[in-house]
């Protein structure tokens, strides 16, 4: 692996996030979803418990389980507009698990968890002697007026029972590459790991997926900037619009991502039929209920698109919704 691969990696997180991370820190990963399978298979046991905080991205609780793992699901709140945790039931659940898998912005909720919660996390996770694996592939798509804290920078207890998954997949439109990363800053979970995937031959990866994160993170951060921008705009056309044309659908706003989880369950459809609702309007949405039972009556959308499609695909949906509810309105 070339040093300006790793060189970019270090300069990126520390004018990113105002963080100094080293080069052996640093582990290769073939894209993120094979590095949570590396890591359950590294650091746990068929049969050991894994907690995710539920809804989330399904690959976290399938990998999981595929694997042989026993899934503990603790239920993230989603109540009036906004992506919460009860840290009492959070502190009952994680008892007995062995690692937590945490979505650092959440997807789909778009919720960028704070410093204070990380840490909290932190704690009762070093309490319980409990791993924390926190994917971070939606940091570099916060969005203007939040700011993401990496794991590890929240507390020195993080730094010490965490592992960070980073990459420039999401905002730069090339998971293809499989160009991912971990960093470790615990020596002995650095070591462990680092031979386990030696083992298996999956720490290098090939010479244009380390060019491309070179020139992404080197010479790319302005588009970056711009591009945040723009999701930002698209999100506030989308919400104007719901609340002027479609009040009955309600919103999480993100404060990350190009995602935004649609709150539809005062149009009181079945999932499959809230599906085909949306299928009817000509527009195809990720349902909530495939990220967890929490999010039935929810629906997923994309808006890392033009203003013309976003503006095309709302006035699909307001044709299809107001055959439906411009009555009751």
């Amino acid at each position: 692996i070339p040093d300006e691969w790793y060189d970019s990696i270090i300069r990126w997180v520390y004018r990113r996030f105002n963080y100094t991370i080293f080069k052996e820190e640093i582990i290769f990963t073939p894209g993120i979803v094979r590095g949570i399978a590396f890591v359950i298979q590294c650091f746990t046991e068929p049969s050991d418990s894994i907690m995710i905080m539920s809804p989330v991205y399904p690959p976290f609780f399938n990998i999981s389980l595929k694997n042989k793992r026993k899934v503990v699901y603790h239920s993230l709140k989603l109540d009036n507009g906004e992506v919460s945790i009860d840290f009492e039931q959070f502190r009952k659940d994680i008892q007995g698990c062995k690692l937590l898998i945490l979505c650092n912005p959440h997807n789909p909720g778009g919720r960028v968890w704070t410093q204070e919660e990380l840490a909290l996390i932190a704690e009762i996770c070093t309490e319980n002697k409990v791993l924390v694996l926190s994917d971070e592939i939606h940091a570099d798509l916060t969005l203007p007026g939040n700011k993401h804290t990496p794991y590890f920078k929240s507390s020195p207890l993080a730094k010490a029972n965490g592992i960070v998954f980073m990459s420039p997949s999401k905002a730069f439109n090339m998971a293809g590459l499989s160009s991912s990363y971990g960093i470790i800053q615990n020596e002995g979970l650095l070591k462990r790991y680092k031979e386990f995937v030696n083992a298996l031959d999956v720490d290098s990866g090939g010479m244009f997926a380390y060019r491309a994160l070179v020139a992404a993170y080197d010479e790319c951060e302005e588009w970056l900037n711009h591009l945040v921008t723009y999701i930002e705009e698209n999100v506030t056309i989308l919400i104007h619009y719901l609340d002027r044309e479609m009040p009955k659908i309600r919103y999480i706003r993100p404060q990350a991502s190009f995602l935004v989880f649609l709150d539809c369950r005062e149009l009181q459809f079945s999932d499959a039929d809230l599906n085909a609702f949306f299928k009817e309007a000509g527009l195809i949405l990720n349902p909530g209920i495939s990220y967890g039972k929490e999010a039935s009556g929810f629906m997923r959308i994309n808006l890392g698109c033009t203003r013309d499609t976003l503006l095309e695909a709302l006035g699909r949906l307001k044709v299809v919704y107001d055959t439906y509810f411009l009555a009751e309105e």
